[in-house]
């Protein structure tokens, strides 16, 4: 099933939480819903899976059912299939954890309803694709976090959902179990095929999980486009900040080639660029280079991070591979000279 979204705007006592947002998600798609805190994202899923209702104007398309703003709360809880994962589980702590997932078929009505023992082949069948059908009689509250969205994600997939929209699916987790998680469902994803929406804020998590990110700010969609598409060539100084860390140099460009030592009073533009972006020298060699002194150096893992600081008080960040770091010899305290061998260009 596919999703269509055109139009979709939403406003809440004069504070606008959606701009005219259009997006497509293509069948089988894994899409990430990528922004801050308040850019409108869980305000865009929730519209799309009926719980809210936008502003009018616009629609909302499955497959190729058209369905209208005015009514589309109703053709959602009619027959469309979209299972919708909280971010904080939602699971009935009075029922165990096989309850739990067959709720939506015991609940159906209509010719699609199951019998009791087709309903416990499937529940059972779902479980041991999560891997939890040994914990089948436990209760919530006995789970760990990982296996409680996991019971979530189970319970929303037991209605064979024709799409999945996952809320912050994995924000109230720790870090290593984010990890293992988002991996797992990224596995689950390539062998079940559902067309899926999922909100997150974490960019290592949308870069590593989908097919396609979608980037909102204050309500406007940024950029849609790969990971590697919207890690690589941002279309905004927004996305370029938001996806990844950023190197802030001021100054100009003469004669085609730019020129970051000028005076702050005379920088029109400012060149963005990533942390492994820059070249570092343990020597000034002319042309348009900036001092720097090493701050700190990280020395774990295959690429070697520092922390610079500018003569004017500039932070930014250096990733060398292990191999040059050692062949520059650098160490804690010394002064160099940086500049961005690549860099994107935007107006001051």
């Amino acid at each position: 099933m596919s999703i269509k979204i055109r139009g979709i705007s939403k406003s809440f006592a004069g504070f606008t939480a959606l701009k005219d947002i259009s997006l497509d998600v293509a069948t089988g798609e894994l899409v990430a819903l990528l922004g801050p805190s308040g850019c409108g994202k869980t305000t865009l899923l929730r519209i799309i899976a009926g719980l809210e209702e936008p502003d009018r104007g616009g629609s909302v398309e499955f497959a190729q059912t058209p369905a209208g703003v005015s009514e589309f709360k109703n053709t959602c809880s009619a027959g469309q299939r979209v299972g919708f994962v909280f971010q904080h589980y939602a699971l009935f702590r009075h029922m165990t954890i096989f309850e739990n997932v067959a709720f939506g078929l015991r609940v159906r009505r209509g010719p699609g309803r199951l019998g009791e023992s087709a309903i416990k082949e499937k529940v059972m069948s779902l479980l041991r694709l999560i891997q939890m059908e040994m914990l089948a009689q436990r209760y919530p509250h006995q789970l760990s976090g990982g296996q409680r969205q996991r019971v979530a994600l189970a319970r929303a997939l037991a209605v064979e959902p024709r799409a999945l929209l996952l809320d912050e699916p994995f924000g109230a987790l720790d870090a290593q179990v984010r990890v293992e998680l988002r991996r797992w469902l990224r596995r689950l994803h390539e062998e079940l095929k559902i067309t899926t929406l999922f909100v997150t804020h974490d960019q290592e998590e949308a870069l590593e999980l989908a097919d396609r990110v979608a980037v909102l700010n204050a309500g406007n969609l940024e950029q849609v486009g790969t990971p590697a598409e919207v890690f690589n060539s941002p279309a905004s100084e927004f996305v370029m900040n938001f996806v990844g860390k950023v190197n802030l140099f001021q100054g100009r460009i003469e004669n085609g080639h730019p020129m970051f030592d000028c005076k702050p009073e005379a920088a029109v533009m400012r060149f963005c660029a990533r942390p492994h972006e820059l070249e570092i020298e343990t020597r000034h060699n002319g042309g348009s280079t900036l001092p720097a002194l090493i701050a700190r150096i990280f020395d774990t893992g295959a690429q070697v991070k520092m922390e610079l600081r500018g003569r004017q008080g500039q932070a930014w960040h250096a990733e060398l591979s292990r191999e040059k770091w050692r062949e520059l010899g650098l160490r804690y305290g010394q002064e160099i000279w940086v500049r961005p061998a690549q860099y994107r260009v935007f107006p001051a």
